[in-house]
């Protein structure tokens, strides 16, 4: 006769645990429900949502100080890895350049921001910030700190990238007795991982009370509009996908369909976790087995996590417009442009880890005069655009790896044709 096995005498390895993508997506409903039926109690909740974005906002300078020294003194001789590095920067440039552009046409051409109900601003400083205008030539001086304790204390993005790099090239002139800052640096970089990991692991509360404010202050009204936004990004990341990254595939000769199933499961990990991290062991596997040489890969793809994330950018660009047309604030080309060219700096200091594109927007609104609170309104739906703006980063990444080792000749064809026939998922 057989004995009953009850619940709590299951191995903990039966537990099943639910996902943060699963729990984001819970905290988002239950907020919205909460805020509809109790509003009163959803408005109190926005103590959460503002300690919520306080945290993020407190990771932007170690992290991407980490981040870009390790990756620029991490490359080591300068001199020997030039025409590699040279060749990765120009591809990466120019995808991510085209990637911002789909970003201001999507944006324009169907205005995801246009009548969607707005948290309450200063009319008179809304006016202000329409008022204001841009000076490329005052963005490019000032990215040059006059004291980069001060750059720090007021998280100017700009002044710690421009400071990051010129240190992180700094110590790899340093050498050997560079290695010393290079692994404090490689630490802090990994221990601000784990900071972020525990930040996002409290955003379903910080969701839900976005959630429960935003409706319970102005109803459903404000979060149905922002089903335009997440099928405006989705719309040019897709078109982002056919006219580059199809498009690469075909002049460097590498069958994209191909390519997809042998990057699937990376694909699989990056689009469900919203992490290009954790794709990153697999994906190293997989490019290695299609046959594509180990220093392209150690060099190409890392720093593409710095400097190449496609779908992030193109999702930076839509946020700040989506923002400035809800608040009614106009942007002119002159303005776009000039956001253009911030993003193109400031992107290269984010990490490919979940909410990394939270902390730049956090950083980047207040420097176009829009209100921070803005990203209220986006907050609550970002983890459902994280997840597809993360798989098209690590599928660019990928593509750029193959693009460079095709421009060094070190991918031949008859290898990519045995490289088809392996079996990836062994």
């Amino acid at each position: 006769m057989s004995t009953p096995v009850s619940a709590n005498s299951l191995p903990p390895a039966t537990k099943k645990k639910v996902s943060l993508a699963k729990r984001i997506f819970v905290a988002l409903i239950l907020g919205i429900l909460f805020g509809h039926f109790y509003p009163a109690y959803g408005v109190a909740l926005k103590p959460l949502g503002d300690v919520f974005l306080r945290m993020i906002k407190m990771l932007i300078v170690p992290l991407i100080f980490a981040t870009l020294v390790t990756g620029v003194a991490g490359a080591g001789d300068f001199k020997k890895m030039g025409r590699l590095g040279l060749k990765t920067m120009i591809w990466f440039q120019l995808a991510t350049t085209v990637a911002m552009i789909y970003g201001l046409i999507v944006s324009n051409v169907i205005q995801p921001g246009a009548g969607v109900a707005i948290i309450n601003v200063d009319p008179q400083a809304a006016a202000a910030a329409a008022k204001k205008s841009f000076s490329i030539i005052d963005v490019l001086v000032n990215v040059v700190p006059s004291n980069i304790v001060e750059a720090a204390a007021t998280a100017n993005l700009l002044q710690i990238v421009f400071f990051s790099c010129f240190f992180g090239v700094a110590v790899a002139a340093m050498k050997e007795r560079g290695q010393i800052i290079l692994r404090g640096a490689e630490a802090v970089q990994e221990a601000m991982f784990h900071v972020t990991n525990y930040v996002m692991k409290l955003t379903p509360i910080g969701v839900f009370g976005f959630a429960a404010f935003t409706v319970g202050r102005y109803g459903l009204k404000l979060v149905i509009p922002l089903a335009k936004l997440i099928g405006s990004l989705y719309l040019g990341l897709f078109l982002f996908i056919l006219t580059v990254l199809v498009v690469a595939c075909v002049l460097i000769k590498v069958n994209f369909f191909q390519l997809m199933r042998v990057i699937k499961e990376p694909l699989a990990i990056a689009f469900s976790t919203a992490s290009s991290e954790a794709a990153l062991p697999m994906t190293i596997e997989k490019l290695e087995k299609f046959g594509v040489p180990k220093h392209i890969i150690g060099f190409v793809l890392p720093t593409g996590y710095a400097f190449n994330l496609d779908g992030s950018v193109l999702y930076h660009i839509m946020a700040v417009v989506f923002i400035a047309q809800m608040y009614g604030i106009p942007m002119d080309l002159s303005a776009q442009i000039l956001v253009i060219l911030t993003l193109a700096v400031a992107q290269k200091g984010t990490a490919g880890v979940p909410g990394a594109a939270m902390i730049v927007l956090a950083a980047i609104i207040p420097m176009f005069n829009l209100p921070i609170e803005g990203l209220f309104m986006i907050i609550g739906v970002d983890r459902i655009m994280d997840m597809g703006r993360t798989a098209v980063n690590l599928a660019g990444n990928v593509i750029a790896t193959l693009v460079v080792a095709r421009w060094e000749n070190e991918l031949p064809d008859e290898l990519i044709q045995a490289a088809y026939a392996k079996n990836y998922d062994e």
